[in-house]
């Protein structure tokens, strides 16, 4: 009977499907395994931890990154937009860029006269930080200045700030912070100018009440006339310029290593901008968000956050517009000796002592016309070469990352701009897909082939729909009526692929298996996309669809931990949970993913786990969104990776079930032994609202999720699994 089941299951399967099996060297009893795994309710899921095989290296800290991009992040304590004034000051209605958005930071708030427009004027003649400053001329009775509307205060919240100021000595300026439209929902600083020249006027206030329609002021009433050169206001608990809200989240969450300028944005970005006096820096307009770019965070700055958050420094540099040269003085600029000539300018900016970063990321997205500084794949290797050469004679140990792009990235890229057009402005290209290993849109294979000793790297991003697939023969994205524990693979099989590039490269290129050359996945996210009308009921209704997507993730890097060097979540900076007043008060799902994975398994040495029901394909098109062998242990619907602390004392195991229903798993330990305790940490759907509305519209999200921690007074045989989970559990091992 066994027998004529199996055959009936190889009989049923396409020839796509034997051809994986045969890829994949599934054996005899895997497949047997896989023709009887749902048959009946009686055999349950088995997953057997062999927990003296260990499979793979040690799991890298650097998995688990965070992206920054100054476009994006949140870590950053000021409080005024425009501070150093790139856009004219005036009360006409605020442009739309042409892109129909205000980039990534949303509509921002602006600089406008108090008092009638004529009495403000930009002033090229004596510019502060920039191409002009405000003037303000002044009248007897009627004060005039400027006001920026928007500021987000808390009551009893104290918060620092200053003005940089010039213009007729003995001019009276007020500065002002108001909380509501009465005369005393506000708290005033008067200074005096002291010259004609600029110069620095600290200011202080405490706030009386909550409002998100709070006011900063600068105005002035008399005669003669004064410029503003530069503005700033932040929390006076903030740590060096960035927020303590967000650094204590950040500590807490274990992001071991921040990528940063960017980013689309790096493309466009000149280091040199970013050094120095901070209200001296210029601002420019950012090229990549069409927003403006204050340059407040530089490169010293981003060393002085890895500091306080403990986390390694990973810097990408501008290959779009920049040069080799440019690069080198940058890598000199942060290693180089206090001696050297760009060491000399980073000590003279208070930080005599090279920084010693090792990780530098060579552009980003250099694959796509979108990318300030695109050029033709043969052409960017060789530049790439030059630059990796200019930056290795400054520093022979740094590491570099290649802006990489497997076919399946380029197909899955160019369907979405195709369909969805989501960056306007991005070329359409109609060759269908999947792309071909060799072919023009084959970018990682060019760089390998042309720049293979300039590699130590291979940054490759990845995103993803979960509630959509891609179909071949229509050649579109196509919503998903699939179950939950389908939909949440759509990502891990993507990363399942980039392996299976990799053999296919070393099988072209033979050298490449003398190469150390490891994927740095340093840009990758679910994305949603909301299900048109009339179709799946089901689509996105599920609050765990993008947790557990990233746990099925990390589960992949875990078990592929010898080719993994590093991981950056491109949201990882932003898992917070915020109240109505845009604090960061916990971490929402996402973010307790992110801890509970790096907390036990950071380090970790992976071990084997087999069981009786193998992974089932799943809807999508091989090399664009899934590969040829499904991800994931052979415990199908559920997933688990296990792996011994790097003192050997303890075993991890971390479990999740992707169903919407109870799972139950007999869990077998073999070759160690345990203690009788064990602890489990689980994380499950959040209870009650995920978002709240904030005080001024729009949404913020919700209470923090909730992780629950557990002792059990006995290590279980069977492990019950809520709905749509992730568990870990924590077996002390007995020497």
């Amino acid at each position: 009977m066994k027998i004529l089941a199996f055959l009936l299951c190889v009989a049923s399967l396409t020839k796509g499907r034997v051809k994986m099996l045969e890829l994949s060297n599934w054996s005899l009893s895997a497949m047997l395994a896989m023709s009887f795994a749902g048959m009946a309710a009686a055999q349950p899921v088995t997953a057997t931890v062999h927990a003296n095989q260990q499979t793979a290296a040690p799991i890298t800290r650097l998995i688990f990154g965070g992206f920054m991009e100054p476009a994006t992040t949140r870590v950053w304590a000021e409080m005024l937009t425009d501070r150093k004034f790139l856009n004219e000051i005036n009360s006409k209605p605020q442009a739309v860029p042409a892109t129909g958005g205000f980039g990534r930071r949303g509509p921002q708030n602006r600089w406008i006269p108090v008092g009638a427009d004529q009495f403000v004027t930009m002033d090229r003649a004596q510019a502060y930080a920039g191409g002009w400053s405000p003037v303000v001329r002044l009248e007897a009775g009627t004060p005039h200045g400027i006001r920026q509307l928007g500021v987000s205060l808390r009551a009893g919240r104290a918060y620092t700030g200053r003005v940089v100021l010039a213009g007729t000595p003995g001019v009276k300026v007020d500065v002002s912070l108001t909380w509501g439209p009465n005369l005393a929902d506000r708290q005033t600083v008067s200074v005096r100018i002291r010259t004609a020249e600029y110069a620095k006027y600290p200011v202080s206030f405490i706030s009386r009440a909550d409002t998100a329609q709070g006011a900063f002021e600068i105005a002035a009433m008399g005669s003669g006339s004064f410029h503003i050169g530069a503005t700033s206001l932040m929390p006076a608990d903030n740590v060096s310029g960035f927020r303590a809200d967000m650094i204590r989240m950040l500590k807490e969450q274990g992001i071991e290593i921040a990528r940063w300028p960017g980013g689309n944005f790096v493309s466009a970005y000149d280091w040199r901008d970013g050094i120095g006096d901070a209200d001296k820096r210029p601002p420019r307009r950012e090229l990549a968000r069409h927003t403006l770019e204050s340059n407040d965070m530089g490169i010293d700055d981003f060393m002085v956050f890895c500091h306080l958050v403990g986390s390694e420094p990973y810097i990408a540099i501008d290959a779009g517009r920049g040069d080799d040269h440019s690069a080198a003085e940058e890598v000199e600029y942060v290693n180089g000796a206090a001696t050297s000539r760009l060491g000399k300018m980073r000590a003279a900016n208070g930080h005599p002592a090279p920084y010693g970063v090792k990780i530098w990321g060579i552009g980003n997205e250099m694959y796509g016309p979108w990318q300030w500084g695109y050029m033709p794949n043969n052409y960017f290797a060789e530049k790439h070469t030059l630059i990796v050469q200019a930056m290795r004679k400054i520093d022979p140990t740094i590491k570099v990352i290649a802006s990489g792009a497997t076919p399946e990235e380029m197909s899955w890229t160019y369907i979405e701009n195709r369909q969805f057009n989501s960056f306007p402005g991005r070329e359409t290209v109609s060759d269908k897909v999947p792309y071909a290993f060799g072919s023009k849109y084959d970018w990682t294979g060019g760089l390998l082939a042309n720049a293979a000793d300039y590699i130590d790297y291979l940054g490759e991003h990845f995103y993803g729909y979960p509630d959509w697939y891609v179909d071949e023969a229509t050649q579109q994205f196509v919503p998903s009526d699939e179950p939950l524990e389908d939909k949440v693979r759509r990502m891990s099989n993507r990363v399942e692929f980039k392996f299976e590039a990799w053999d296919e490269y070393v099988k072209r290129m033979p050298y490449l298996k003398d190469k150390d050359i490891k994927f740095a996945f340093d840009e990758w996210s679910p994305r949603g996309r909301q299900v048109p009308a009339g179709g799946p009921a089901a689509a996105s209704d599920n609050p765990m669809l993008n947790s557990l997507t990233e746990a099925l993730v990390y589960h992949e890097f875990f078990r592929h931990s010898d080719k993994v060097g590093l991981a950056v979540a491109t949201g990882g900076m932003g898992m917070m949970a915020m109240d109505a007043n845009g604090e960061a008060i916990g971490l929402r799902t996402d973010g307790l993913v992110m801890k509970v994975l790096h907390d036990h398994f950071a380090g970790a040495l992976p071990v084997e786990v087999t069981g009786n029901s193998l992974q089932h394909d799943v809807k999508g098109t091989v090399a664009v969104d899934k590969a040829a062998h499904p991800s994931g242990s052979p415990t199908y619907p559920l997933d688990v990776f296990a792996a011994i602390a790097p003192d050997h004392k303890k075993l991890e195991l971390s479990v999740v079930n992707p169903t919407e229903t109870v799972q139950d798993c007999e869990l077998n330990l073999a070759g160690v032994r345990v203690a009788a305790t064990a602890k489990v940490w689980r994380i499950t759907a959040p209870s009650g609202p995920t978002s709240v509305p904030a005080r001024a519209g729009g949404l913020l999200s919700g209470p923090p999720a909730t992780m629950t921690e557990t002792t059990l007074e006995q290590t279980p045989r069977t492990i019950t699994l809520p709905p749509a989970s992730i568990s870990v559990y924590e077996f002390e091992v007995k020497q």
